[in-house]
């Protein structure tokens, strides 16, 4: 979640735009009659509700404000895509819709309840503290999102209060701000597609997943009034005295074992006031008020236990992100890179990477790095980008993105990193090859290490106090001496300053300290305790590394058969943490003890040119279920370099072995 000096599309440091001057239209004493004087609600209970739109909205309009009573107690902001001589006359033409007062915004304009508010021609428009301000656009008319422009900001401003209607409408405007409405616990409904005069603008916003309602305009107003009617956080959560399903914490329970039973992961290290309140959301989707209703729902329901987990994993994610965050960490990447061999990988490990835009921005950011080093300072790039969400993953791995990224790529990053392709940009091929994205676990799966530069941005503010102070030391052993950690603006390293050295205080850049400070701090991982941990897929008793037969005894009788059926290479036998079951052959020219903890997992002992190599080859088997070979891997020996010829098989038989990995070096 960005906290920006600077709104999206105003350069920092810029001059603040001049007030822009807007007309009033006062509704006649006809239509104002019967409408309620009384005083305002306060600021921070009634609910802002921006209706969007371009081509054909106007009579959809029309159809809202004509099925909406004549006192809700909401505020109506609208913003529309209409050419500039059309825009001037929208609140005269929308006071013939409605009693309501109509007006065009103006700058510090304070947003009051029943009054609806409409976008001046040529502007962008912005919420701050309840009161309107309006912009000059920063792009030229046909590459403007004025919708998702003013979605962050009511996203921010409001928050749980906020409501996002799109209606009928020709391209994909308010796709991306829709996610943050959703990210602050407000509501997102889209007009039936079937219904719309274009339907291109609530087709991009279903394809995000991220919607409440889809409806005809006609039922949106009594759907908008029953959702308002239950708001948010009414019940805190608290343990009861007397257990059961109708009350909040006992309820979370249950949840998260549905959760955990269907997907695999364990959301009980999570926020609880988060997950709650994301879980109030779906009961108000569904129109449930009881939480024992909806535990019940979900064990009817496997396909709402799947929106539930989606809901969870909202990651709010764009392009470079806080773009002065991304010029200081080029600026103290840079002495990094000069001290790195000619030759050498810079590594780079993307927890909680979404749907891969700050991944590639990363990608991006080295690229352009890479750039000012002296010609002969040839450097490679390897990112690990992950994440617990698979459909999350498969769109990162496309590169393939809508146009509406040209809001946070600058035309010069555009025309080098992507392409342009049937109204989307994908990223192109070469920055694609240096990002492997790979299912994992950040609470669980072992980390990615000897990393230069760690970033995990805006993932730790939705996890427990209790799990953020266990992931940092790991953090740390995870980096390099003088490796980076970058995290989110919201997020801090309170408590850990024995471990990371601030660079950019603003920005939460770190340097690693040298020392064995996180050590004691790593014995615990992984973090989810064994009863938390999801039952399938399930490996053998014998496969543990503490088992009696890892050396001797009936299990390396059945290694060793397997393996002299196939192969009499170096090889290594793996279960799927990367932990070391079996020895065969030589292997010292591609494993070696690790310094530090005593430790047999194969990601920790390879060495540095296999290490990577490794860790993407494992991560692809195993998510795949796939043997994979990896060809012409350089690896550095006493006598030189050498091409090595890595597999990843899964053993199949005899059945002991089964769910193994079998790691081959040729």
């Amino acid at each position: 979640m960005k906290d920006s000096s600077a709104p999206s599309g105003q350069p920092t440091g810029a001059p603040e735009p001049a007030p822009i001057a807007a007309e009033s239209v006062t509704p006649t004493a006809s239509q104002a009659k019967g409408r309620d004087r009384e005083g305002l609600p306060p600021a921070d209970r009634f609910t802002v509700v921006a209706l969007g739109g371009s081509a054909g909205s106007i009579e959809a309009l029309e159809t809202f404000f004509g099925h909406l009573p004549a006192r809700t107690g909401m505020a109506f902001v609208v913003v529309l895509h209409l050419m500039p001589d059309r825009d001037g006359e929208l609140p005269h033409v929308l006071q013939g819709f409605t009693t309501l007062p109509v007006q065009a915004a103006r700058d510090g304009l304070r947003v009051r309840p029943d009054h609806v508010y409409v976008i001046p021609p040529d502007c962008d428009l912005s919420l701050l503290h309840g009161s309107l301000f309006l912009l000059r656009p920063v792009q030229p008319r046909g590459q403007r999102l004025p919708i998702d422009f003013f979605l962050q900001s009511l996203a921010k401003d409001a928050g749980e209060r906020a409501v996002c209607i799109l209606l009928s409408g020709m391209g994909s405007d308010g796709s991306l701000g829709l996610k943050l409405i959703m990210e602050n616990f407000g509501m997102v409904m889209v007009q039936d597609p079937a219904t719309a005069a274009f339907d291109a603008m609530p087709r991009a916003a279903l394809a995000t997943e991220f919607v409440d309602f889809v409806l005809p305009v006609e039922r949106m107003p009594a759907q908008l009034l029953d959702y308002v009617a239950r708001p948010l956080g009414a019940r805190p959560v608290r343990e009861p005295h007397a257990a059961s399903d109708s009350q909040p914490a006992h309820a979370l329970q249950k949840i998260f074992l549905l959760i955990r039973q269907q997907t695999g992961h364990d959301f009980s290290f999570y926020k609880r006031n988060t997950v709650f309140r994301r879980i109030e959301r779906r009961m108000n989707s569904h129109q449930i008020k009881d939480f024992g209703d909806y535990v019940r729902y979900l064990q009817e329901n496997a396909y709402e236990v799947e929106q539930l987990f989606r809901e969870l994993l909202i990651g709010v994610t764009k392009f470079f992100r806080d773009t002065e965050a991304f010029a200081s960490l080029q600026h103290h990447l840079r002495a990094g890179l000069l001290r790195k061999e000619t030759g050498s990988t810079v590594r780079v490990w993307a927890p909680g990477c979404s749907t891969g835009e700050e991944a590639y921005s990363l990608a991006m950011t080295l690229l352009e790095l890479f750039d000012t080093l002296e010609p002969g300072h040839r450097l490679k790039l390897q990112i690990f980008a992950t994440d617990i969400s698979a459909e999350g993953i498969g769109a990162a791995r496309t590169g393939l993105y809508r146009d509406n990224i040209v809001a946070d790529v600058s035309p010069e990053r555009l025309g080098r990193f992507f392409q342009k392709t049937d109204g989307h940009y994908q990223i192109r091929k070469e920055v694609r090859d240096v990002v492997v994205f790979a299912l994992h676990n950040i609470n669980k799966d072992a980390p990615f290490t000897k990393l230069d530069l760690l970033c995990c941005r805006n993932l730790l503010i939705y996890l427990s106090a209790e799990l953020q102070k266990n992931l940092l030391p790991v953090f740390h052993y995870a980096l390099n001496p003088s490796g980076l950690l970058f995290l989110g603006p919201s997020e801090n390293m309170t408590g850990f300053l024995d471990l990371f050295q601030p660079l950019d205080v603003k920005w939460k850049i770190s340097r690693r300290i040298e020392g064995t400070a996180a050590l004691p701090r790593l014995l615990n991982f992984p973090f989810a305790l064994a009863r938390q941990t999801p039952t399938t897929p399930q490996t053998p008793a014998l496969m543990s590394p503490s088992s009696p037969h890892r050396a001797g005894g009936p299990f390396a009788t059945l290694v060793q058969k397997s393996l002299l059926q196939a192969y009499t290479p170096p090889a290594v036998v793996i279960n799927p943490k990367g932990e070391i079951l079996y020895v065969n052959g030589r292997t010292g020219r591609y494993l070696e003890p690790a310094p530090g903890l005593g430790t047999l997992n194969i990601l920790e002992m390879a060495r540095a040119e296999l290490s990577f190599e490794i860790s993407g080859a494992v991560h692809r088997a195993t998510e795949t279920r796939e043997d994979v070979v990896v060809e012409h891997v350089r690896v550095k020996t006493e006598t030189g370099q050498q091409l090595v010829r890595l597999t990843v098989r899964h053993l199949t038989e005899p059945n002991t072995l089964v769910g193994l990995l079998l790691v081959v070096f040729e």
